[in-house]
C-alpha cells in the first residue's frame, strides 16, 4: 500500500470522525494523513509539496492545541446566534 492510499484512507476516517463530532480525534487522524503525504512527497523529491504540507500540518497542530486548551470554545460560541 502506498503512502498516498494510506493518507487517503486516513482522510476518509478523519472526515467520518468529524461527521460524528469527534473533532479532537479527527484532527489527530488528519495530522497522521498529512505525515503520509509528506513521506510521499519526499519519495518523489517534491520539496515544495513537502514545504506546503508541513505548513498545513503546523496550522492543524496549532488548531488542535487551541481547541484542547479551550480557547477555541469561546470563539465557536460567539457565532452561535
Amino acid at each position: 500500500m502506498s503512502f498516498a492510499i494510506l493518507g487517503g484512507v486516513l482522510l476518509n476516517i478523519g472526515a467520518f470522525l468529524t461527521f460524528k463530532g469527534m473533532i479532537f480525534r479527527a484532527v489527530f487522524i488528519y495530522l497522521i494523513a498529512d505525515l503520509c503525504w509528506v513521506i510521499m512527497a519526499y519519495e518523489r523529491n517534491d520539496y515544495w509539496g513537502m514545504f506546503f504540507i508541513l505548513i498545513g500540518m503546523l496550522f492543524g497542530l496549532l488548531a488542535y492545541w487551541k481547541m484542547k486548551s479551550g480557547k477555541m470554545q469561546k470563539e465557536l460560541h460567539k457565532n452561535d446566534i
